[in-house]
Order: structure tokens, then sequence, then C-alpha cells
């Protein structure tokens, strides 16, 4: 193939990126191995046209991170957030307090516990201690206050690695306490696992349907894009949002990985009109964006 040919089909698949905003990314600087680093990654995404993205670290809060990557790299939305795991104190409500008076206020997102919870723990039938978020079907005190907290300063909340119960209460008691955008994080993937049905009645609250890359690639793919295109139309796709959760040493970058997924998706059956609306209306309308 000429090179003309080549940077013509190279042009019209990177044109399918622009206003993506991708609101799972993981990138070094962290404590597990990444593909590439938070600057590298955002030059290369603006490269490509994309919007914006949210760095997330399951153990590092990442709103300084954010700053310092757009004062680098400016012309792209870059957002930050904290995730509830043991090492920032589990859900802990004064993280958050600290997170969002972090200069250049791109703290955006909070997440419940990733890999620190209950949830995650007896799912990987692991011996170790974990962070609940709820008892006996109840929410607890502390994860009402971080709800509250989100609340009160207009942050995305995200699920984390709930149970498919834990989920629907937490964005219940989102509803009720005024946060305005809930997000289930991965909601098809383990240990999440949530069903047709259970996804229909979070969208029915409300809350924005999370699927992503990362379940559909590499020694522990999940799903199918049959899969997603078939949740995709039960749920409505003006309730989902596409993100890569990429990043993990092997896997493709964030960019490569998200044109992929577009184009499995479209095989699938999902039309083109809306993937656009799953990645780039819905993410940036549950950041607050739009």
């Amino acid at each position: 193939m000429r090179l003309a040919a080549v940077a013509l089909l190279a042009g019209t698949l990177y044109a399918q990126l622009n206003g993506v905003f991708d609101i799972h990314v993981h990138a070094d600087p962290d404590s597990v191995p990444r593909s590439i680093d938070a600057v590298d990654l955002a030059r290369l995404a603006k490269a490509r046209g994309m919007r914006g993205m949210v760095l997330k670290s399951h153990y590092e809060p990442t709103a300084s991170l954010a700053y310092m990557v757009a004062k680098v790299v400016p012309g792209i939305a870059v957002f930050g957030g904290i995730d509830l795991n043991r090492s920032v104190g589990g859900v802990n409500p004064a993280a958050i307090e600290r997170m969002v008076l972090m200069k250049g206020g791109l703290g955006r997102v909070v997440w419940l516990p990733t890999f620190d919870a209950e949830n995650q723990v007896r799912f990987s039938k692991q011996n170790r201690p974990f962070v609940p978020v709820s008892k006996n079907g109840v929410l607890l005190p502390e994860v009402k206050e971080v709800i509250a907290l989100a609340a009160k300063h207009g942050l995305t909340l995200e699920t984390g690695h709930s149970s498919a119960a834990e989920c629907l209460l937490i964005i219940r008691e989102g509803r009720r306490a005024g946060v305005r955008n809930v997000v289930v994080t991965h909601a098809m993937l383990a240990p999440v696992q949530m069903t047709v049905a259970e996804m229909r009645e979070a969208a029915g609250m409300g809350a924005w349907l999370e699927f992503v890359y990362n379940a559909l690639i590499g020694v522990n793919k999940e799903l199918e894009f049959a899969d997603y295109a078939k949740a995709i139309r039960a749920v409505g796709a003006e309730h989902c949002i596409l993100s890569s959760d990429l990043g993990q040493a092997g896997n493709p970058l964030h960019p490569d990985g998200l044109l992929a997924f577009f184009a499995g998706l479209k095989i699938a059956g999902v039309a083109a009109a809306d993937v656009d609306r799953m990645s780039k209306t819905n993410p940036a309308k549950a950041l607050g964006l739009d």
C-alpha cells in the first residue's frame, strides 16, 4: 500500500476519535506496571483528536497528576480522582475533602473501593483486609457521607468493584442525596457482573452504565462484542458509556484500543451514531461538562 493510501486510512480511523472522552485511563506513574505514562498518553490522545481523559489509579489520588499533565499538554481535558481503597484510608471522607482543594480543581471523580472492595476480595477468594460499603443490605454511614460529599462538590460518583446489589443501593442513595452523575464501573465485568435487568434498573434511576474494552481482550477476557451489543440495545445507548480501561502492560495503547472497540461494536450491530454518543456525548455529560 502506498504511503498516501496509508495516511488516508490512518486519517479516516483517527477521525473516529475526534471528541472522544475516555473516563477510565490507567497510566504511569503507578505502583503497578503500565504501558505508557500520563504525559505521553495525553500527547498521543491529543494528536489523535480525543477531547479528554480521566486518569485513574487504584491506589493514589490523581488530581495533582492531572494538573501537571494539563500544564505540560494543553489542548486536551485531563481530570483525576480518588479511588477509596485501603491506601487512602478506605471509604475516607477526609481524603475527598482534601482532593477537592487540590490546585486546578481537576479532581472530578470518586470511585468507591475497587481492588480492596469486600466484593472483590470475596470474589477472588483472598484472605486479606478489605473495605466494605454495606452491611446486611444497608450502606455504611461513611459511604453515605462520601455520597453526600459527591453531591456537595459536584463530583462524579463511581460504584467501583461493588456487587450489583450494592451498586443499586449506591445509585439509590446518590439520587436521594442529589448526586448528579453516578457511573456503574464496568457494569458487566467481574466482580460486578450486573444482569441486563439490573442495568435497566440502574438506568431507570439515572445512572450511567460503563462498558470497557479491557473486558474483551487478553488472558482475562470475559465477554464478547455480541454480549455488549445485546446489553446496549436492552439498556439504551443514551444510558451507556464506552471506556478503554487500558494501560496494562502488554495491552494496546488507549487510542488504539478504543478504535478496535468501536469497530467491534459496529460489526456486532451497534450503530455508529450510538458509538459516538456513548464515547463522546455521554462521558462528557457524566463529568458535568455538557
